[in-house]
């Protein structure tokens, strides 16, 4: 997993919500605190018109996990919301079960059972919101961020959305965007913090601070290297890109456009830097790119896009609404029985089928008492993420989890990556639960 430096050694604990609390108090007060008990984390659905989900976000929350303490600032905190003997027992708080779920980096279908949480119920009851918080956010920006990078078809994409949402969040996405394929960010603390690597040029306001276009240009130019990426359409773009060659030469790395019509603005852009003796010199393009708008400048003469807005937001799905259900007591299957919002009792597994080719073909969903027929292509997804409070060894890194979503994704049938509507990419198949 990718490490945390900034946040090591940083409690947790009051990233849940206080019924989670009363619950756990109540528990403990009832005697019913100890009962072994199992939580699974699943999508009912996937977001209206999407075919698959990217599960993101498991590192950043089993390092969380581990770093779930109440300290005396907490406990203080807390003395007039829960009971003394409620207290102590948060003072000594180590979440001492198991966690198993699907890999960072791997598809998910309505009802795969993501994330499984088993030990006493104050113990798994206190983690429901620091696992929704961070899968439901991290999985939606993966999500979609995968979505553009199919759409972008090998083109690079930079994640430069952290002006367009929360300053904490705006790390978390750049984490996720780089999980699905994105190649960059410009956020400095995503650096840091996680190694991805940055990227970054100028705004606007550069090429305004100075007194002309040309000038901007060459100040650039001397500060970074003729390599540097240059903002051609604060004025004219024409203009703007006679001056940057002039500036930089015909050896500049790029161009960069953020407005107007990108798909003729690329053409035009193209043919003028051909012309000036610039045949290295890239266009990237940026300015409210989603992956529709990526996929409708797939045959343009365009080298990498920007995205901002729409990957930090998950492009019009910021949530994967995922939840936290109780799916066994003491060994007991129970369930919701809501309308329109039931669960499956029992805790379960999964198994991915594949056609000798390597194309998934359904995703099968079952009790982890029953182990389904598998065939030589089969594989089970969920894997042991925690023993007994510890981290397992081994676990993925963040560049790992990169590969293993490029993998799933050329396992996918071909219909299941396209943008437009349609059935998920993989049925899921329930066999042997019972609602």
């Amino acid at each position: 997993m990718s490490g945390s430096p900034s946040t090591a050694g940083v409690s947790t604990a009051l990233l849940t919500d206080r019924y989670e609390l009363t619950m756990a108090a109540a528990a403990l007060a009832d005697g019913t605190a100890q009962r072994h008990c199992v939580f699974e984390v699943f999508a009912r659905r996937l977001p209206d018109g999407r075919r698959y989900g990217v599960v993101a976000g498991t590192g950043r929350l089993l390092e969380s996990i581990e770093r779930f303490r109440f300290g005396d600032q907490e406990l203080q905190m807390l003395a007039d919301v829960v009971d003394r003997e409620t207290l102590a027992w948060l003072a000594e708080y180590r979440f001492s079960g198991d966690v198993d779920g699907y890999p960072e980096g791997e598809l998910y279908f309505p009802g795969s059972p993501v994330l499984t949480v088993s030990g006493t119920f104050a113990d798994a009851v206190l983690l429901e919101t620091l696992a929704l918080s961070i899968l439901n956010h991290d999985s939606a920006i993966a999500s979609a961020a995968s979505r553009m990078v199919t759409a972008a078809a090998g083109r690079p994409i930079i994640e430069m959305g952290s002006r367009r949402t929360h300053e904490a969040a705006a790390v978390a996405a750049a984490r996720a965007a780089y999980l699905a394929g994105f190649v960059a960010t410009s956020n400095l603390e995503a650096e840091r913090r996680h190694r991805i690597p940055t990227t970054g040029t100028a705004a606007h306001a550069w090429v305004l601070l100075h007194d002309d276009e040309l000038g901007a240009f060459k100040s650039q130019v001397a500060a970074l290297g003729p390599d540097t990426t240059l903002l051609v359409d604060t004025y004219d773009i024409r203009r703007g890109i006679e001056l940057a060659i002039e500036a930089a030469g015909t050896g500049l790395g790029a161009i960069r456009i953020d407005s107007g019509d990108l798909g003729e603005l690329a053409r035009q852009a193209r043919d003028q830097l051909d012309a000036l003796g610039a045949t290295d010199t890239k266009i990237v393009l940026s300015g409210d790119l989603d992956e529709y708008a990526i996929a409708s400048l797939r045959a343009e003469p365009v080298d990498s896009y920007g995205v901002g807005t729409s990957v930090v937001t998950g492009s019009g799905a910021p949530t994967a609404g995922m939840v936290y259900k109780l799916v066994e007591v003491d060994g007991r299957p129970v369930a919701k029985r809501s309308a329109a919002k039931e669960s499956r009792g029992g805790r379960k597994s999964a198994l991915r089928r594949y056609k000798p080719t390597g194309t998934a073909i359904e995703e099968v969903v079952h009790p982890v008492t029953v182990t389904p027929e598998t065939g030589p292509h089969d594989r089970v997804v969920p894997i042991p993420l925690m023993r007994g409070g510890e981290l397992v060894a081994g676990l993925a890194t963040l560049e790992e989890s990169r590969g293993h979503l490029r993998t799933a994704l050329v396992s996918v049938p071909w219909e299941g990556l396209k943008l437009s509507r349609g059935e998920p990419a993989l049925p899921t198949v329930f066999e042997g639960t019972a609602r």
